[in-house]
């Protein structure tokens, strides 16, 4: 079996889940109706940082709440699907849209729902309240907690591993 450091120098684009990955996982809904998640703001800078390497980033999140739409936004997410029943089925139109392969790609999921992508990136990576079954199917397990750092974790690991982290870290230094 290859390597994180392996297996991350060849991701090209970075593909998350949102609920228990971007946000722990936690849904408030209020008397409207409306959806109410926390982001956490390292995860979010993090992102930014890996996509001025030149990873690409995409979310396919099995709902479709409009304070998910405008987070991804504002991240400046490339590609964003939601409402997914069959998360397969897009990651075959992204690789499609993309024109990389599979083993260009790392996912981040934290349940059964995210297997079908999983096991078929080059990179696959969960947190740790995942089921037991998707940490079997995980390249990497992130220290950190869904919503809680684990998604900044693991873009300063691909930045380790693509050899992108120190000069990136070194601007905030002058």
């Amino acid at each position: 079996m290859k390597s994180f450091q392996e297996l991350a120098r060849r991701v090209k684009l970075l593909i998350m889940d949102v609920d228990g990955v971007l946000t722990d996982g936690n849904i408030f809904i209020s008397a409207t109706g409306e959806e109410l998640k926390a982001f956490n703001t390292l995860d979010g800078h993090g992102l930014k940082m890996l996509q001025s390497t030149g990873v690409k980033l995409a979310i396919i999140t099995g709902r479709d709440a409009p304070g998910v739409a405008h987070r991804a936004k504002g991240l400046g997410i490339d590609y964003y699907y939601a409402g997914i029943h069959d998360k397969r089925a897009t990651l075959a139109e992204l690789l499609e849209t993309t024109g990389l392969t599979a083993e260009e790609c790392a996912y981040i999921g934290d349940d059964v729902v995210d297997l079908p992508v999983m096991i078929r990136v080059g990179l696959a990576v969960a947190v740790p309240e995942a089921p037991s079954l998707v940490l079997q199917h995980a390249h990497y397990v992130t220290g950190a907690s869904g919503g809680a750092g684990a998604v900044r974790e693991l873009t300063e690991r691909i930045m380790q591993a693509q050899g992108t982290f120190d000069a990136l870290m070194a601007r905030y230094l002058e």
